[in-house]
């Protein structure tokens, strides 16, 4: 049975975001075995994610051009099918070259979720829980994370399977979780028509996403994104050769990052609902997240890198993104909501492309991993002061009047 019932969405798009990031981050505990296997450098290794996100984030923007179009839900289930068969397949790749492209075509597949999610959400949801529904929906990200690197960690190093099992048994699980929120969520179909009605307005309303607030938005997802994509590829590994970590441990200490982040986000998500100005909790976020991509390699006392890691759990992407979400929805009109929140994540995709791969040839340069942490911690902090110069006010009245005023163009 169809439904548009904000619980049943949450629950379902939180599934909906746990195997998203599951089968992402199967790939980090095993990329030492596979490195192994197939002979790959650390950049190499990196460019498996790299290639990944180049198509998830190439995905980003068509994908909510025909989400408004022709229906969230069918553009959605269609990729996620996409995305799970593809993870399946990238179990069976005989070599590098091989698991590149499967991964490529998953990222495809993946890149359809994002925009549809929020705005089936944003419709289906009021506007004065956007921040705590959000922060709900993305905690399947966190258990996700959590369920790819213990999962894989568990299976590889604990049970003595090979790494591509898991990749099998993830994969089975994606498309069924495909097929359940085929069944049981609806495009609302007045909202469709209301979306195709505005396709000749379409080249002028498009400005409507490129507002002052948009453009430092997007900057500051990409700089929040780019440390959280190069800590998620490389954690595990610079936990076992820079710290010593066992294989079968490096899972569970990941881990400590998804599992601070839901009450995090919880939190903050709920605090977002009820400020009207919600900058200065931004910026806050932001400066707290920059100085925790310090603290963790920088710490030679083990305890502190632990801490260093759970408090970015707390105030680091996770914890930031909810937030920014009901920042874009204030700022943009209803029926571009997809289109909107594709941009939004496309922005900060493009820092997955380059995160990865950079971190692993500095790597390879310096011999250190830690550099790549720095990076990530200047760029935060970049993007928090750019976030300096955001108009806050009536976001809602705001959007409405470039609507009208793009129409009427």
């Amino acid at each position: 049975m169809k439904t548009k019932n904000p619980i049943i969405l949450i629950i379902l798009f939180a599934l909906g975001w746990t195997f998203m990031y599951a089968d992402r981050n199967i790939l980090s505990p095993v990329m030492k075995v596979i490195g192994e296997e197939w002979d790959l450098s650390k950049a190499e290794l990196g460019l498996m994610s790299t290639v990944f996100f180049i198509s998830y984030a190439a995905m980003q923007i068509p994908a909510g051009i025909l989400a408004d179009r022709f229906g969230r839900v069918k553009v959605l289930v269609a990729g996620y099918i996409l995305f799970g068969i593809g993870t399946i397949l990238s179990g069976f790749a005989p070599g590098f070259i091989v698991f590149l492209a499967i991964r490529a075509v998953t990222g495809l597949g993946e890149g359809t979720y994002y925009g549809p999610v929020y705005g089936i959400s944003s419709n289906a949801i009021s506007k004065k829980f956007r921040g705590i529904s959000s922060a709900l929906i993305n905690s399947g990200m966190a258990i996700g994370i959590s369920l790819g690197f213990i999962g894989s960690s568990y299976i590889t190093f604990t049970l003595g399977k090979n790494w591509q099992f898991t990749f099998y048994l993830f994969g089975i699980a994606t498309i069924i979780v495909a097929i359940v929120i085929g069944l049981f969520v609806k495009d609302d179909r007045a909202d469709v028509r209301a979306q195709k009605s505005a396709v000749q307005a379409e080249p002028v309303n498009m400005k409507a996403l490129f507002t002052r607030n948009h453009i430092l938005t997007y900057i500051l997802i990409f700089c929040s994104l780019y440390g959280f994509f190069g800590m998620l590829t490389w954690l595990p590994y610079y936990l076992q050769t820079a710290r010593g970590v066992a294989g079968s441990q490096t899972g569970i200490i990941s881990s400590l990052v998804p599992w601070a982040s839901i009450p995090g986000a919880i939190l903050f998500g709920y605090w977002s609902d009820r400020v009207k100005n919600k900058k200065p909790l931004i910026l806050l976020l932001a400066v707290l997240g920059a100085i925790c991509q310090f603290v963790v390699p920088y710490a030679e006392n083990y305890s502190l890198m632990i801490a260093g890691l759970i408090v970015y759990g707390l105030v680091g992407k996770l914890a930031l993104d909810p937030i920014l979400i009901s920042f874009v929805a204030d700022n943009t009109p209803s029926h571009m909501y997809a289109r909107a929140f594709s941009m939004f994540n496309f922005a900060g995709m493009l820092s997955s492309i380059f995160a990865p791969y950079i971190t692993g040839y500095f790597a390879d340069v310096t011999g250190k991993m830690e550099y790549g942490f720095y990076l990530s911690g200047v760029l935060l902090l970049i993007g928090g002061i750019l976030f300096l110069f955001v108009k806050e006010g009536d976001s809602t009245a705001n959007a409405s009047r470039a609507a009208q005023a793009a129409v009427v163009e």
